[in-house]
């Protein structure tokens, strides 16, 4: 199982987090130099919750783009990109520059969005985001594997596409759909490489989460085994400083005790965790390293 972590680029105003690129490059190289897998970013273009107060962001891909030159090994997933803020056939040719400029490190992680405050500040439809996505996946898949495209649909049109040159891998970009509901899931079984879960703490709620992909799978005909799970989870160090929740019992502890908690994930079933690690900073990202390190020499990897 591989074990990655989320280097995180926006704000916390509760906590006073307030990332600069000068830090979450140090982020990525201490994850890269860490025995880290993979580092991930998020993409939205601003938070509004439960007050009119604006939480800030750095937006995605621009942050990604840079940390590809910063890191060697790690690699590089979104998670995940909202299909309306870019046209897919776009995304399809960035997502190919950026996986020449790591090498072959691209994970291209997508989702139809849910942030109804960003939509409406950055002139986005939230309306039938789902129907968008569909369409833009009959684009993006293709195109992530090298093929020519040809796509009339309510949203989306593309004629005679092709992306040139085409990247460094012969198979392609694996696609990761990020989906919880049942027709999102039914998309992930019918087009996606990888399935990705979140926010998760503790092992054994990922059962209940994979019955849903298993039946989404049988729905379409898929054989489950070949779709790649990746599960988001949740990592807290309350003695780092000030955490919040994500989801009811986040994983937290001292470093051997992580080790044993992703031991147990491989074994429900995970194929790649992506920690979310709280608080946000270095200090953070160093100690999940250190629970991955001991994971790995468990296993003889190190």
């Amino acid at each position: 199982m591989k074990i990655g972590v989320v280097i995180n680029h926006a704000q916390d105003p509760e906590s006073g987090y307030d990332p600069t690129y000068s830090q979450l490059r140090a982020m990525a190289q201490a994850a890269d130099a860490g025995g880290v897998d993979s580092i991930w970013t998020y993409d939205h273009l601003l938070f509004r919750f439960d007050s009119p107060d604006t939480v800030g962001i750095w937006e995605c891909w621009t942050i990604l783009c840079a940390l590809a030159e910063a890191t060697e090994n790690v690699e590089l997933g979104t998670i995940v990109l909202a299909n309306p803020f870019r046209n897919p056939a776009l995304v399809a040719k960035m997502a190919h520059t950026l996986d020449e400029v790591s090498g072959g490190r691209l994970i291209l992680g997508v989702g139809a969005g849910w942030h109804k405050p960003e939509f409406d500040a950055f002139g986005y439809s939230f309306e039938r985001r789902v129907d968008r996505f569909e369409e833009a996946l009959h684009i993006l898949g293709p195109l992530l594997k090298g093929e020519r495209v040809d796509f009339s649909g309510d949203h989306y049109q593309v004629e005679n596409c092709v992306i040139t040159p085409p990247g460094p891998r012969a198979a392609g970009i694996p696609l990761l759909i990020g989906a919880r509901q049942p027709r999102m899931l039914r998309l992930v079984a019918r087009h996606a490489d990888q399935w990705n879960t979140a926010w998760l703490g503790q092992p054994h709620e990922l059962t209940e989460r994979l019955e849903w992909i298993h039946v989404a799978c049988a729905d379409m005909g898929r054989d489950s085994q070949t779709l790649e799970i990746t599960v988001g989870v949740q990592l807290i160090f309350p003695d780092l400083g000030q955490t919040g929740k994500m989801t009811k019992e986040p994983l937290s502890g001292p470093p051997e005790a992580l080790a044993d908690a992703f031991h147990a994930y491989a074994e429900a079933g995970a194929d790649h965790l992506i920690l979310a690690t709280e608080p946000s900073g270095l200090a953070s990202i160093e100690r999940a390293a250190e629970a991955v390190r001991i994971y790995k020499r468990s296993l003889g990897i190190l």
